[in-house]
């Protein structure tokens, strides 16, 4: 090829990949629910979640309950469980039966259940128990409720420590129920809330689920305006793969570069969530599983039929991944099988990355792992998203093909019917 003819073709691909560009921006501003996935789900989601979960710690909780010991131990732990802050022992209950019926109106969020046998198994130097049922609708709600228990039977087994012991002194005291004193001093979560604990994967989830989301809704209307039902239209500005990939990944970039800013940077500092990752290392991050993300909802887009598929294939996978990012399930307990299903999304990588990165204040060089998988995840979604619109191409033109030679098949006909009408009229 001569130095003009690559230049032209070189200037020509990239004027077709700005009118794909252009062509994809004014789709995704005519379509409603493109538009929805692309700007009113990431500006308005992570504000409901974060202010659901701003309250890192409630007080108050209310709580039922069944006393069937009725013994001055039994009152005991219930007056120390009412006392804390947390807990507010709203009534007592016949039996287990009620304290359900209570919990089922929503009037209170968890039982204490002391059994019958409690004050006698003390008293005989045994061991009892005392049984914590709590709402799990609310993850703070649960954590109130069982740590106030836990706290007050560690109170309670201190004490009852001291007066078998026999000693003579405080100091004997607190060595005889503290022999090893600890202090628990949190290093990165300060506040032990769920807010800090979660928001972060969620926040990378929320990139890569409505990007998948937006991109499929966008090839489902393709093939749905289309005229072959095809996602690839027939025009000149459509005949490279190169140009076709690199237009639509613009035009997502462009978008998901602010949205993105705005899910990593502002919303954290808007609920005062933790946030130590530093200007440079987030956009060094970001460019790669941005790039991850479109790549990989472009081929999917491929296997959108209708607009309705993507909400089926998308929606649902959503908890699964979060927890295999090893947010909320340890990595080191995901079986060997997930892990590697878990390596083929880029919210895996993209979520450890940011996580480690904004909560523990860690650098580039301590995320390499995670910044070399999301290139690879890059360059892996784009060559197979080039493969799959090479494919779309090639069934469009098959396509078109077919009707020209029906076309053609049918003028021949009528061509041939015609003469031979005119031969007959001759004949007569």
């Amino acid at each position: 090829m001569n130095n003009t003819g690559f230049w032209n073709r070189t200037r020509e691909g990239l004027l077709d990949a700005c009118y794909i560009w252009w062509q994809e921006m004014k789709g995704v501003v005519k379509d409603e629910g493109v538009l929805i996935f692309f700007i009113l789900v990431p500006l308005a989601y992570p504000l409901l979640y974060s202010w659901i979960y701003n309250n890192e710690i409630v007080h108050e909780v209310p709580v039922v309950v069944v006393d069937d010991s009725r013994s001055a131990l039994s009152r005991e732990f219930v007056r120390h469980c009412d006392a804390s802050p947390d807990v507010m022992v709203k009534c007592h209950a016949a039996d287990m039966e009620e304290a359900r019926t209570l919990i089922g109106r929503q009037e209170v969020k968890g039982i204490y259940y002391i059994p019958s046998d409690f004050s006698t198994r003390l008293a005989r130097m045994e061991q009892t128990a005392v049984s914590v049922y709590c709402d799990m609708s609310l993850m703070l709600t649960y954590k109130a409720i069982f740590q106030t228990a836990t706290a007050v039977s560690q109170d309670m087994n201190g004490k009852i420590q001291i007066k078998l012991s026999g000693n003579y002194t405080d100091r004997e005291d607190e060595i005889t129920t503290m022999p090893l004193k600890s202090d628990d001093v949190p290093i990165f979560n300060s506040t032990s809330g769920y807010g800090n604990f979660i928001l972060p994967g969620v926040l990378m989830l929320i990139i890569q689920q409505t990007l998948v989301l937006g991109i499929g809704l966008a090839a489902g209307t393709a093939r749905e305006t289309n005229r072959f039902r095809e996602l690839i239209p027939i025009s000149r500005h459509y005949r490279g793969v190169l140009r076709i990939v690199t237009g639509k990944a613009m035009c997502y970039l462009m978008i998901y570069a602010v949205l993105s800013a705005y899910l990593t940077l502002v919303i954290p500092r808007l609920f005062g969530f933790v946030n130590m990752v530093q200007g440079a290392t987030l956009a060094t991050i970001m460019l790669p599983y941005l790039l991850a993300c479109i790549f990989f909802g472009m081929t999917v887009s491929c296997l959108i039929r209708y607009r309705e598929n993507v909400m089926l294939i998308v929606i649902f996978c959503s908890v699964p991944l979060l927890f295999l990012s090893g947010v909320s399930w340890p990595q080191s307990n995901i079986p060997g099988l997930w892990q590697g299903v878990s390596w083929l999304f880029p919210s895996t990588f993209g979520v450890r990355a940011f996580v480690r990165t904004s909560m523990m204040g860690a650098t580039i060089d301590d995320v390499t792992t995670e910044y070399a998988m999301m290139w690879v995840q890059t360059l892996a979604y784009f060559f197979i998203a080039c493969a799959v619109y090479r494919y779309q191409i090639s069934l469009s033109r098959r396509k078109v093909l077919d009707q020209l030679n029906h076309i053609r098949h049918k003028r021949e006909v009528r061509r041939r019917l015609k003469a031979v009408r005119q031969v007959s009229g001759g004949s007569k």
